[in-house]
């Protein structure tokens, strides 16, 4: 038996661990070989028709001498409710149908038997997803698990002859039809779409280089715009945290102005806590790339322009492109540069390091801001 004589050894290596920083994962699970990719839809504009309630009956029992003779006409069924629940299982919004119909409540029947009120038709949401009505007005926020925002409110069951009998009418031929549900059209947004962002110009190597982190198969082409939707992709570390990381479309010049794909992908921009700018190191002057980029973000939003930011220089196994890191440290301010090349697979593993730093910041940022409303 070994007996450590240095007590300072095992606290030393206790502090190491709790101080260390967990390493991504490599996915042992091959990609998929299906040719369809499937995108990342956070918008959805969709019609949600509640259920109609059940008719009411007309029912006469006639048995000789017997006390329960007389109207028996049961009351319809209640229709369903359309019903949005906000749960952290789902990711994105492509699961969510652009017609949402609830079922119908089932019509009364004889014997004072009433019909089976329909079961509610819930549609599971990321939570974060912000509902707007017709008007473009916000109406609900679903951004805590398990809150449900009611759509469209089921018809009621419309009465039967029973309930009409009363003192001076004792056998009613009346009954009640069931009320229709509502139809009303919606607008679904998410508002955090991802922990982190992938921009830069097109054929910047967004969609290779979150091919080469996660197992998300986004089109790869060397043609502009290759990139029209959002792309998702998970990556996952050894403490068992997953990052979500986004391959939005590229940007141009003037894209504040709707140049090019326009607002809306800078939109997509601003619902990620941080981002990555993916910058193209053999172009003469990458640099430029980089002012460009924070122009736009900062045209468009001056809270977007202030997110915390990582410099991927990716393409450094191409000629000439070790000259012009220096080029963007110089450029990049306050954020880190990190050398790249997602063809080849190099210093990923750093990359995902930065990432997760900031990852941890951003989380410590929105806990000490939650203390303080709370």
């Amino acid at each position: 038996m070994v007996f450590l004589r240095n007590f300072a050894t095992p606290l030393i290596l206790v502090r190491w661990c709790s101080q260390r920083l967990p390493q991504p994962l490599r996915s042992r699970k091959g990609k998929s070989i299906r040719n369809t990719t499937q995108n990342f839809a956070d918008f959805r504009r969709l019609k949600a028709i509640a259920g109609t309630g059940g008719d009411g009956c007309i029912s006469f029992l006639s048995i000789y001498a017997n006390e329960f003779a007389g109207p028996d006409g049961g009351d319809g069924g209640n229709g369903g409710h359309v019903i949005f629940k906000a749960t952290y299982d789902i990711k994105d919004l492509n699961h969510v149908p652009t017609l949402i119909r609830a079922e119908c409540g089932e019509k009364g029947g004889n014997k004072d038997c009433h019909g089976k009120n329909a079961d509610h038709h819930i549609v599971d949401v990321p939570v974060g997803t912000i509902i707007k009505n017709q008007e473009g007005n916000i109406i609900g926020d679903l951004d805590k698990e398990g809150l449900m925002f009611v759509a469209a409110r089921g018809g009621a069951g419309g009465k039967g002859n029973h309930f009409f009998c009363n003192d001076t009418e004792q056998a009613p031929k009346i009954c009640e039809y069931g009320a229709t549900g509502e139809q009303l059209d919606y607008t679904l947004e998410i508002r955090s779409m991802a922990h982190i962002g992938l921009i830069g110009y097109p054929n910047a190597g967004k969609s290779t280089l979150l091919q080469a982190m996660s197992r998300a198969r986004p089109k790869i082409a060397p043609y502009p715009f290759t990139t029209v939707k959002p792309h998702l992709g998970m990556v996952l570390y050894d403490d068992y945290e997953q990052i979500a990381v986004a391959d939005l479309p590229g940007l141009i010049p003037d894209s504040h102005k709707n140049r090019g794909l326009g607002i809306r992908f800078l939109k997509h921009a601003e619902r990620c806590a941080a981002l990555v700018i993916v910058v193209d190191t053999s172009l003469p002057e990458p640099e430029e790339a980089i002012y460009v980029l924070r122009h736009e973000m900062k045209q468009f939003s001056e809270e977007l322009a202030n997110r915390p930011q990582i410099i991927a220089a990716n393409k450094m196994d191409l000629p000439g492109a070790d000259k012009n890191v220096k080029r963007l440290q110089d450029t990049a301010g306050n954020a880190q540069v990190v050398p790249i090349s997602a063809k080849m697979g190099t210093n990923i593993v750093e990359l995902l390091r930065k990432m997760r730093l900031i990852y941890d910041e951003c989380n410590e940022v929105n806990r000490k801001s939650e203390e303080q409303l709370g």
